[in-house]
């Protein structure tokens, strides 16, 4: 078995067969590692813009890329056809850092190729996912690159950021430091229909309070300080993705505003909870003049 670690660099252009926007790759980069996650070999290869017509500001600025080099760069359809010869048959683990990319390469893949799935993913890996239960924080607590990089002691600064290439040097370095600590491996995925429809399955946010999915027993709160059950002062409004109301302690005399979220995802309702504590709006005391 063998590694590959992707990295993809995309431009957001409108596409008028979609009638809407898409994330067009202009640059791949890869590190191929063999079973003992040892380097290879490398790819890299910047893709010719067929969409859009110009790179975004922030591209170019991220990027260091020109309307210049994306025009001299290989057509999509070539530049995946080297990229599968190079991964080669061997049984591979496509590995990324975050799973934007196999979403963007599926949809690049069905508008510029007329397919639904991706012809060399056969077992996946998300190694951000794997980099959460390592540094034990939550769901909605995404670690970026950089940032896990030093968490695991590597310089960040050796590598050439927000290109192909170095940002998936950088995932695999990420990769050999946590491997054998456990976190990687239960994270395999087989690529199946299953797969594609997690993928392709649009989280939504439950708006409406009253809907089954909403746990009601969530929408109690306990104080931050005490322990004790708070009174809910007000009812649930639903505001920028959240349910929010205030609730008050009386043993503490704290009024918390509090805000829930419901995600509907592919098989679980996700919950987040926001909480802050109200602070008392100064008394300003009138001073009355004397003659």
């Amino acid at each position: 078995m063998q590694f590959v670690v992707m990295d993809l660099e995309w431009n957001n252009t409108y596409a008028k067969k979609a009638n809407g926007y898409i994330n067009e790759i202009i640059e791949i980069g890869a590190v191929k590692l063999d079973e003992d996650r040892e380097t290879v070999d490398t790819f890299s290869c910047i893709i010719r813009s067929q969409i859009g017509k110009k790179l975004r500001g922030t591209v170019k600025r991220l990027t260091h890329l020109t309307n210049d080099d994306i025009n001299g760069g290989m057509p999509f359809t070539k530049a995946f056809s080297l990229f599968r010869k190079w991964i080669g048959n061997e049984d591979t683990v496509i590995i990324t850092w975050g799973d934007s990319d196999i979403r963007v390469l599926l949809d690049n893949f069905k508008y510029l190729n007329g397919i639904k799935v991706v012809p060399f993913l056969k077992t996946y890996c998300d190694l951000q996912k794997c980099f959460q239960k390592y540094a034990k924080t939550g769901r909605g607590q995404q670690t970026g690159l950089l940032a896990a990089a030093e968490m695991v002691g590597i310089d960040p600064e050796m590598y050439i950021h927000h290109r192909a290439l170095g940002d998936s040097m950088l995932t695999a370095d990420i990769l050999k430091k946590i491997y054998d600590m456990g976190f990687v491996e239960p994270e395999f995925v087989c690529c199946d229909d299953d797969f594609y429809s997690r993928l392709l399955y649009k989280a939504k946010v439950i708006r409406n309070i009253d809907n089954p999915l909403v746990d009601k027993k969530r929408l109690n709160h306990t104080c931050e300080s005490c322990g004790n059950a708070c009174e809910q002062l007000s009812n649930w409004k639903f505001h920028c993705q959240f349910f929010r109301a205030n609730f008050y302690c009386s043993h503490c005399d704290l009024t918390y505003s509090v805000g829930v979220r419901f995600k509907r995802l592919y098989d679980q309702v996700e919950f987040r909870k926001i909480v802050s504590v109200v602070e008392p709006e100064p008394v300003i005391e009138s001073e009355e003049n004397e003659e």
